[in-house]
């Protein structure tokens, strides 16, 4: 790593540029460095051993972070550079900053235990297995959050300025506008959808001088089938083998929105009344962040509470066993949303390999994680050191993603005053972040490229001819 303050301002791309995870930017301006976004790599290993890796410039040298949103693939590296000696605040939303209070602590006790259970069971190759930080790490990084009002001019750090604006995607979710040496940068996060059951649609893109933008399904559209239809089928489907729907979901965004599903097709008469059991309870705790936040999603105080009514929440260790013995019918929605960690492994070695059950994903499954492994057809997975076997139907409803498709960040970009001189294609599988590049330089007229990992790019001090827009 090359950038140091003093020298001109430039941007840096120390994650999600060959992938879809680990999302972090480092923007430096000659007496500043901040990082937009602080997440965990996911899936493949090589990827994940970066989590590992020594961060590419001093954690003590980053003066601010800025956070998009909570999920950890933008926020989960935050206890290990608070650790490593990063002593800055870290700017967010009040969405964002009461769901990570609750997702970093949560991820460090999953880490915790991970490394005990590989430590007693001895399925880790290190002889002393340790977490990649601790509870501990994760309260001190939680004491470093700042709230930004949506929409509010915010200095951060020496000349750097920002402005929050919603994303949709998930509570708190936010493009950032970063103001650097006389250049307005706009970083997407993740784009939600304009016709998401759950989130308001994403606050119009303003326009900026670089765009870096999220290519999470640049290569492809969202389903038209209706996620209700699909849902339903498959309910209705394994109840009639007396079996266990298996639900992996993320436990921010994504549990509600497969809670609201379910809570319409049964008021319908469309599925059965089995029971439901949220065993998560990191989304059990962020019920109460929903019913702080009304003007962020489109579920009022009521509605949040009927959700959470229809189902059971499974609190305890001893209550998440007991419902590995107790046997179908029944749906149970679990984190983690690709099968990465947490109690959801449980459940699928008790019902993955028994064909009367279903394992339903209901997201994007990062390549190298359990859930892409399932999608690509595979009937055994490894978990806990061990292959099991998957016999249970296994169903994919891409069409309930938080992810704005290819066509809906087109629509997005479009809405600009002013097109940006350069556009950075970030966050997203190679052949997607391609995919959305060509489409962006095609129908746009827009600069376009994808960066590759740790390349820095100047950011130029003088304002140059914009892109104009293609006719």
């Amino acid at each position: 790593m090359t950038t140091t303050k003093g020298s001109a301002a430039s941007l840096t791309f120390l994650g999600a540029a060959d992938t879809v995870t680990g999302s972090r930017y480092l923007v430096s301006a000659p007496s500043s460095r901040i990082l937009v976004d602080c997440g965990l790599f996911q899936g493949f290993k090589v990827l994940r051993e970066r989590n590992r890796a020594l961060f590419p410039v001093p954690p003590d040298s980053v003066d601010a972070v800025v956070l998009t949103h909570a999920h950890l693939d933008h926020s989960g590296y935050l206890p290990a550079l608070v650790r490593d000696g990063f002593g800055g605040r870290i700017y967010a939303s009040a969405g964002t900053a009461s769901l990570c209070r609750i997702m970093l602590m949560d991820s460090a006790y999953l880490l915790e235990e991970e490394a005990r259970h590989a430590a007693k069971h001895k399925w880790s190759r290190h002889e002393h297995p340790r977490p990649l930080y601790t509870t501990q790490d994760a309260e001190r990084a939680v004491e470093r959050f700042v709230i930004v009002p949506e929409g509010e001019e915010t200095s951060v750090s020496g000349a750097i300025g920002i402005v929050l604006h919603p994303a949709g995607h998930i509570l708190g979710a936010m493009s950032a506008y970063v103001d650097v040496d006389g250049r307005r940068l706009c970083f997407t996060g993740d784009l939600g959808r304009t016709d998401d059951p759950l989130m308001r649609p994403p606050h119009p893109f303003e326009g900026a001088d670089v765009l870096v933008t999220e290519s999470t399904y640049g290569d492809r559209a969202h389903s038209t089938v209706d996620p209700e239809t699909s849902l339903g089928d498959i309910v209705r489907r394994t109840v009639r083998r007396n079996g266990v729907v298996l639900i992996p979901a993320f436990a921010v965004g994504r549990t509600e929105t497969v809670l609201l599903h379910l809570s319409r097709l049964r008021d319908r008469g469309e599925i059965p009344d089995v029971p439901i059991y949220v065993n998560s309870p990191m989304a059990i705790s962020v019920a109460e962040v929903y019913r702080r936040h009304p003007e962020e999603h489109r579920l009022s105080r009521e509605e949040v509470d009927r959700l959470y009514g229809l189902a059971t929440p499974i609190h305890s260790v001893d209550d998440s066993k007991l419902l590995n013995l107790r046997g179908g019918p029944m749906i149970i929605i679990s984190a983690s949303g690709m099968l990465a960690g947490g109690r959801i492994l449980h459940h699928l070695q008790a019902y993955a390999p028994d064909e009367r059950n279903a394992i339903v994903l209901t997201g994007y499954q990062a390549g190298g994680t359990r859930g892409a492994r399932l999608l690509s057809g595979a009937r055994t997975l490894r978990v806990f050191g061990r292959e099991i076997a998957v016999e249970a139907e296994v169903v994919a409803i891409d069409s309930m993603s938080a992810h704005a498709d290819a066509d809906g960040v087109l629509r997005w970009m479009r809405g600009a005053s002013h097109a940006p001189g350069a556009v950075y294609v970030t966050h997203g599988e190679p052949a997607a972040a391609d995919a959305l590049r060509l489409r962006i330089e095609h129908e746009l007229g827009w600069p376009a490229r994808v960066p590759a990992h740790g390349e820095e790019v100047p950011i130029s001090p003088e304002p140059r001819p914009r892109a104009r827009f293609a006719p």
